[in-house]
């Protein structure tokens, strides 16, 4: 019999207890897989930009800022592109189904946040074949089902000239984003339809999208854009990608702390569960313990044996539930933008040796000092 056939073997002597101890694990790594995929997805800040700056209105960000802002921005020798941007929140057949098209310049978009969300020179061509062409995200367009040449209509909160709320639009391409972290839960329209049919603040815009030249420090720009309207009418807030997503997820809660308390939560409690149970299968196992000694097993191979043990729970439990995980981040879809990548696995893998060997530390060591004879006197 191989070291790793009796293993095996001792870890399956109970079945039914190896089979819910593997069970409670991976449950606490079915919840750190969804929260670790919130937080790396295009909903969380983890994959947000540091360099990509956006400049709001100071007041709030539902507030509007001058157009005429944008040739003074431009106007840095720093800013290497920018572009601007209303957005337009609004519904599509029932106002459950809530959805965001983003009125922009193409070419401008393009220049300042084109690589980001995937932006191609065929897809920006296609967006100025018509002023009431769209380009629809990924992620929407399989949310909703829509396809290219498709004609989908928009209840926005923006008012038209004529009085009504209704915006048609074509689908004339879909953009993929840069990577599975990049947020394509939206639209992209051309701003000039939007400022000419509405009825409110034309010539506005909700923010400016800015691009730095590279080495240029995104902190220290973002202090210079923000001293050029210190003295206007609609002074400006400069922040960079990360930063807003950051500021923004606390209106609502502080989602790493509430991520890192859930986890944590989890992982002390299977910790205890789970040590609590080995130091309970070895003592049942004193006698054999004491006969593999007499055989000749050193104390640094019983360590290992135990160690492996718990590595086998751990391994096959943590590997069931970051499955899960990862099945759920395709079921749920995409309105969520979890995002089940390769760094969430990697941290997964850490975690899943770090708790199986902390777990079976402490039984491995009462395994190895226990005295032959005290063994021996357990049968």
């Amino acid at each position: 019999m191989t070291f790793f056939e009796l293993m095996r073997r001792n870890a399956w002597r109970k079945r039914l207890r190896a089979v819910l101890l593997m069970f409670s694990v991976g449950i606490a790594f079915l919840i750190y897989g969804l929260t670790a995929s919130f937080v790396s997805g295009s909903q969380g800040a983890a994959g947000a930009s540091d360099n990509l700056l956006g400049v709001f209105n100071k007041s709030g960000r539902g507030l509007p800022l001058p157009l005429a802002y944008l040739n003074r921005i431009s106007a840095q020798s720093d800013v290497a592109a920018v572009a601007y941007t209303t957005r337009m929140r609004g519904f599509i057949d029932v106002e459950k189904n809530v959805v965001v098209v983003s009125a922009v310049d193409p070419r401008a978009i393009a220049d300042a946040n084109g690589e980001e969300l995937g932006l191609t020179p065929e897809l920006m061509v296609t967006l100025e074949e018509g002023r009431d062409r769209v380009l629809v995200g990924r992620a929407l367009a399989e949310t909703q089902g829509w396809s290219l040449g498709q004609r989908i209509g928009v209840t926005s909160q923006i008012m038209k000239a004529d009085g009504t709320r209704n915006w048609s639009f074509v689908i004339s391409g879909i953009f993929e984003g840069a990577d599975a972290s990049t947020d394509t839960y939206f639209m992209l329209a051309r701003y000039d339809t939007i400022n000419a049919a509405r009825a409110r603040d034309k010539d506005t815009v909700d923010a400016f999208v800015v691009r730095p030249r590279d080495g240029v420090s995104s902190g220290m720009l973002a202090a210079r854009i923000d001293a050029l309207f210190a003295n206007s009418a609609a002074q400006t807030r400069t922040q960079s990608e990360k930063q807003f997503l950051e500021a923004f997820l606390r209106q609502f809660a502080d989602v790493g702390l509430i991520v890192s308390l859930v986890v944590s939560a989890a992982f002390v409690t299977i910790l205890m569960i789970s040590i609590n149970t080995m130091l309970f299968a070895v003592r049942e196992r004193r006698f054999e313990i004491g006969v593999m000694k007499v055989l000749g097993f050193s104390g640094g191979r019983i360590v290992a044996l135990i160690l492996g043990e718990t590595l086998f729970i751990f391994a096959v439990g943590g590997a069931g539930g970051l499955i899960l995980a990862k099945l759920a981040t395709y079921l749920i879809g995409p309105v969520l933008g979890l995002v089940f990548g390769g760094e969430v696995f990697i941290k997964s893998l850490a975690i899943i040796v770090g708790l199986g060997l902390l777990t079976g530390l402490l039984p491995a060591l009462n395994a190895m000092r226990l005295p032959i004879v005290n063994a021996l006197r357990t049968r």
